[in-house]
């Protein structure tokens, strides 16, 4: 059995940029990719805003779903072992339930498919929902298989796009922000959905193949609040739950984390319950704390992913990102978060997301230099 679990890859598709590299130098300026919504019609809402990928960056000519897909998946290394594949899209056929035909109906499955036929490898993996905390749900579920010995490699891979149907429907529960949003201040009042897409491979060393891995997943938690369909436990006992399973999985205290990468998505609740939950975790002293989703919106089910592979280019260039949108924050985080970027130190950074269901998820991720 594997005694660690690296990160081979990473790659990212965000409305800053197609690339991960793209999207952390356009991190670094703070600003939000957050505009008035295109793509269909707002006329009847008051929340008209999310961060969409350009339209020029596509051909247009297939779903805005399946082309993000394709485009993250043409980022990965030539694969010499094919991974076990986990799909974490939030809800793959929400985008075609309004649809007059003109793509055809698509769940998990196909989705998992498509990867599989781009990469010409074997189609063998499942569909892991987990709502917003599906990527992180997933690398924790690929982590637990590489270490139980059940897959060699896994690929975990999602794409979602703001369709009309998930934006109205988070506009229905009143979760949106007529503006863009503004994570972990004190006048927050809503998320901005994004378009985005991620990648990650995961593998133990014996196929490494002599390649330098790019992060060590060194731990990582699970855990349900139980607590309300949307809402989520106030006490933050869900969250704490799972990252102290991560921490116990790496063998790690609080005092290792160099940085904390919120699931931050700039709703009142959430962000009260995240505060409370570092609180727990961390007394009064946390260390940094960043989100991304006032930059590039909340991306459903790749954002886990999306903030995984962040996470992994902060440790190497020993910075976090700024989080867009905060002016007044919080009195628990004020110094710990900013509107420029941080410089941290040696140790790990714990990325978590929240989901509806109550599901929590966080991931433990250990630089290698």
């Amino acid at each position: 059995m594997p005694n660690k679990i690296y990160i081979r890859s990473a790659a990212t598709v965000t409305a800053l940029g197609l690339t991960l590299d793209e999207t952390w130098m356009n991190l670094q300026s703070g600003e939000t990719a957050s505009r008035d919504i295109d793509r269909f019609s707002t006329a009847a809402i008051d929340h008209k805003k999310a961060a969409l990928v350009r339209e020029n960056w596509f051909s247009g000519t297939r779903d805005l779903q399946e082309e993000l897909l394709e485009t993250v998946l043409s980022q990965l290394p030539s694969l010499s072992t094919p991974p076990f594949i986990i799909w974490t899209g939030v809800k793959s056929n929400t985008p075609f339930i309004e649809s007059e035909g003109g793509y055809p109906l698509k769940d998990g499955a196909g989705f998992r498919e498509n990867a599989a036929e781009y990469l010409k490898i074997p189609n063998r993996g499942i569909e892991l929902n987990a709502a917003c905390a599906s990527s992180a749900a997933g690398l924790a579920l690929g982590a637990m298989m590489i270490k139980s010995g059940k897959a060699d490699s896994v690929l975990i891979c999602s794409a979602d796009k703001v369709s009309r149907f998930i934006h109205f429907g988070f506009s229905s529960l009143k979760a949106l922000s007529s503006y863009p949003a503004r994570p972990f201040d004190l006048d927050r009042d809503g998320l901005n959905l994004g378009d985005g897409a991620s990648a990650v491979l995961l593998c133990g060393e014996k196929v490494l193949n002599g390649d330098a891995p790019l992060a060590e997943l060194a731990g990582w938690g699970i855990a349900n609040d139980a607590n309300h369909i949307t809402g989520p436990a106030r006490d933050g006992r869900g969250l704490v739950l799972a990252v102290k399973q991560a921490l116990n999985t790496a063998s790690a205290g609080s005092a290792d984390v160099a940085a904390f990468c919120a699931h931050g998505t700039g709703t009142r609740y959430n962000d009260s319950m995240e505060v409370e939950a570092l609180k727990q975790i961390f007394g009064e002293t946390p260390p940094p704390v960043f989100s991304l989703k006032g930059a590039v919106g909340h991306t459903l089910g790749a954002a886990g992913g999306i903030e995984t592979a962040v996470c992994v280019k902060a440790l190497k260039e020993k910075t976090v990102p700024p989080t867009a949108g905060i002016e007044n924050p919080e009195p628990y985080l004020a110094n710990r978060i900013s509107s420029k970027p941080q410089a941290i130190g040696k140790g790990c950074l714990l990325t978590t997301n929240s989901g509806f269901g109550g599901v929590n998820a966080a991931l433990l991720i250990k630089d290698l230099s």
